[in-house]
């Protein structure tokens, strides 16, 4: 057994066939069923899946206050009025300025763009940057990827005579802003999707206030769809789509600039995005002002462009650092146990507050467990920081619950932001460890993973995954499918520098699919090489020396039946069972006089006894390492029968060999008879040796067959001198002790030590009865 480390959700069951567009679309069965289990069932909504239109965005005119807002940005261009785009110093927040700019500067706009300083001012609007704008002439500030939660900016804007157009799409809170206008979807009954990203919103907007549809715009607005991790369907899935080839095709000279320094060649993805441009633009955010991003997005300078892109580029390593040493001091404390049991809530001064975002997704990854990491500023006695959650814990709801505990919160279901007063701390802690508490059971706390489809080896070929990305661009509500494969590995090793990772050559009837896991180096010592292994990954294309092949991204795996290790005969048991895996196993011996030495010394085995297995039967034993043959078979069966372990280490060693041979034959027995009668007498001292030459036995032997007839007292031994009796009784030699000791010991060598594998294998079987595989409960209709 290996227990897998997250819950695999199967979406799917055996009788999951999809719907046959074969002759329509020509799709391969898989891709069929991938595009079923997303809800997608019709001819019609297959066409707009795979082959997605601009055609099939909705109208910017559905959203409310959209016309309101429109015709107050063209009363100040006609009037010539200052405008202030208020943005936000995230990939969405800076794309979303960007794209706000292009299209105000395009009509002729006298305009300004502000972002605030994540730790001078905090997020969203202020007060005092309001002020600061009509100061400077401005009359009409547009707000993108921010607002939403701002009451009483909106207040000080009406007093000072600033007109405010919010522009969000973040979670609507119990009062709304009093605004000239708010854009945003979820206030908007009429709009059918409500899950644009900040971006998404600013380019509807901007297609309002241009009156045509802004193609140019894409490239900036795939970077905030992406980046802010909305769902990548229906509108977003269009902007997705369409803005990756934009991107790809993008003359812009900051995008080049950042393909460059992300060393992306070719079409970007969403990968891309995801992973190498979207994390460079939150770093400047995150470590200072972001303006700077929003200059290399709009900058139209080349040598700009590369100078900007060379610093964003610093600033990213450097934030890299900032996660890794905040990380690991969160990890001290959550190890000390000063955070929370349920949810993490871990608080230090000096610690940088524009990374705590990406601390908090580490400290989840790892304990699986909501976390607020906050930075603690004692001058002035506030803690601000970032919170991320688990699928089954909604950061939102629940911290709106109590509210009251914050002095400013806003977010989602499994991302927000918040300050709050130092002495609100444990309150904090404490309400939302008993909520988790009350609300979510032990299994809640476990990663999911959601299984598309159990695939074979056999099915899978190049054509087939690059037919299944089509489904891409993958993200929120559309991931990247998960598979599930079930195989007997023909290899597995250690790769890295560190030897960290995992790589498996899993062998099929005509196939063959390798299979990569990165980072559970740790799990090598503990799969047995003959065992089946249910994998779950992405399926990937592999390209090497012009050669494509398919391969498994492995995201978790599982054995599900027991599993022996055979390490028998071997004499350095150490080099090949890790001590960590000998400390959290129970190492049997069934006689004192085992050999220690074989084991590390940390490591003490305990001494089989009934006593001691009825203990152990209450302690869930998970790993036994067996390290010595037993006298009794009996004791072996009952030993595996009442534990059940999930992984059996058979570390069988017979130092001298001397049960290789087998029992004497009849005819050996009565040779060496017939010859003491004749002699009348056998010197054990002194003719054993030459006995042994004569008959090409071993002393062994001779004294073996000595002992059979001495118990069966056909023979008397005094001082080594052998004579037989004259009037024995008749017996069998098995009725001798030392001969029964004898044939049980060769049937317990040929049973456990002289078999095979699969004979050993198949000798522990009845005794280890587990549940069965994932594939068992999919056919029931999981």
């Amino acid at each position: 057994m290996l227990q897998s480390q997250a819950n695999w959700k199967f979406t799917y069951n055996d009788s999951d066939e999809g719907i046959d567009f074969t002759e329509e679309f020509s799709l391969a069965p898989l891709t069929e069923r991938l595009l079923f289990q997303r809800g997608i069932v019709s001819k019609e909504q297959v066409k707009k899946f795979l082959h997605p239109s601009l055609e099939d965005l909705h109208d910017p005119t559905l959203m409310n206050d959209i016309s309101k807002a429109g015709e107050r940005v063209h009363q100040a261009i006609a009037d010539g009025e200052k405008i202030l785009v208020f943005g936000d110093y995230d990939a969405d927040g800076v794309s979303s300025t960007a794209v706000m700019l292009e299209a105000l500067r395009e009509l002729g706009a006298d305009c300004t763009f502000y972002i605030p300083n994540r730790f001078t001012e905090g997020y969203g609007p202020n007060g005092q940057a309001f002020r600061k704008a009509k100061t400077e002439g401005v009359n009409l500030i547009i707000t993108v990827d921010t607002g939403i939660a701002a009451v009483e900016e909106a207040e000080i804007a009406k007093e000072i005579g600033l007109d405010l157009i919010i522009t969000d799409h973040h979670e609507v809170q119990d009062q709304l802003p009093d605004a000239l206008a708010i854009v945003h979807p979820k206030c908007s009954t009429d709009y059918p999707f409500q899950e644009l990203a900040g971006v998404g919103v600013a380019f509807k907007f901007a297609q309002q206030l241009l009156g045509y549809f802004p193609k140019q715009l894409l490239d900036l607005a795939v970077i905030g769809t992406i980046a802010d991790l909305v769902p990548l369907v229906n509108e977003n899935r269009v902007l997705a789509k369409f803005g990756l080839k934009a991107i790809s095709q993008s003359n812009r000279p900051g995008i080049k600039a950042l393909k460059k320094v992300c060393n992306i060649e070719g079409d970007i993805t969403e990968e891309h995005i995801g992973f190498f441009i979207g994390p460079r633009i939150n770093a400047v955010g995150r470590l200072q002002d972001a303006d700077m991003a929003v200059d290399l997005l709009l900058t139209q300078d080349g040598a700009e462009a590369e100078e900007l892109a060379g610093f964003i580029q610093e600033l990213n390593q450097e934030r890299q650092k900032i996660v890794a040493d905040i990380a690991k001091e969160a990890e001290a404390l959550v190890e000390a146990g000063d955070t929370g049991e349920h949810v993490i809530v871990a608080a230090k001064e000096g610690w940088n507050e524009g990374v705590l975002g990406i601390v908090a997704s580490k400290l989840v990854r790892k304990y699986d467990r909501p976390a607020i990491v906050l930075s603690i500023n004692a001058d002035k006695n506030q803690a601000k920081g970032s919170a991320r959650s688990i699928d089954a814990f909604d950061l939102f709801n629940n911290c709106m619950e109590i509210r009251e505990t914050f002095t400013h919160f806003g977010g989602h279901a499994q991302a927000a932001g918040m300050t709050l007063p130092v002495e609100n701390l444990p309150a904090l802690r404490n309400l939302l460890n008993d909520a988790a508490a009350n609300k979510l059971t032990e299994e809640d706390y476990k990663q999911s993973l959601t299984i598309d489809s159990t695939v074979d080896i056999e099915e899978l070929d190049v054509s087939i995954i690059k037919e299944v990305n089509k489904l891409a661009p993958f993200g929120m509500s559309n991931p990247k499918p998960l598979f599930h494969v079930q195989a007997k590995p023909a290899e597995i090793r250690l790769i890295g520098s560190q030897q960290n990772h995992l790589k498996f050559s899993f062998q099929g009837e005509q196939k063959k699919l390798d299979g990569i896991a990165f980072g559970m180096g740790e799990l090598y010592s503990k799969i047995s090489p003959r065992s089946v292994i249910d994998v779950i990954g992405e399926l990937e294309i592999n390209e090497w020396n012009g050669k494509q092949k398919v391969q498994l991204m492995v995201k978790d795996l599982a054995v599900h039946a027991w599993q022996l290790f055979d390490y028998r005969g071997s004499r350095h048991l150490s080099k090949q069972i890790p001590l960590e895996l000998f400390q959290e196993s129970l190492a049997v011996c069934f006689h004192e006089e085992s050999i220690k030495q074989r084991i590390p010394a940390e490591v003490n085995p305990s001494l089989y006894s009934e006593d001691k297995l009825s203990r152990w039967e209450q302690e869930n034993i998970e790993s036994l390492i067996l390290l010595d043959l037993p006298e009794r078979l009996g004791d072996l069966e009952q030993l595996l029968s009442r534990l059940k372990p999930g992984k059996i280490f058979a570390c069988f060693y017979e130092k001298d060999g001397r049960f290789l041979e087998v029992l004497p034959s009849r005819e050996d027995f009565k040779w060496f008879y017939a010859m003491v009668l004749k002699r009348k007498q056998f010197d054990m001292n002194t003719e054993l040796d030459m006995l042994a030459k004569h008959k090409g036995w071993k002393p062994e032997k001779i004294k073996f067959i000595s002992q059979v007839f001495f118990e069966l007292e056909f023979v008397k031994i005094e001082d080594g001198l052998l004579k037989t009796n004259p009037n024995p009784a008749k017996k069998d030699l098995t009725e001798a002790p030392a001969y029964q000791k004898m044939q049980n010991r060769l049937e317990i060598e040929k049973k456990l030590y002289y078999s095979s594998y699969d004979e050993l294998k198949a000798w522990f079987d009845p005794f280890m009865e587990k549940s069965g595989s994932p594939k068992e409960e999919v056919s029931h209709g999981l």
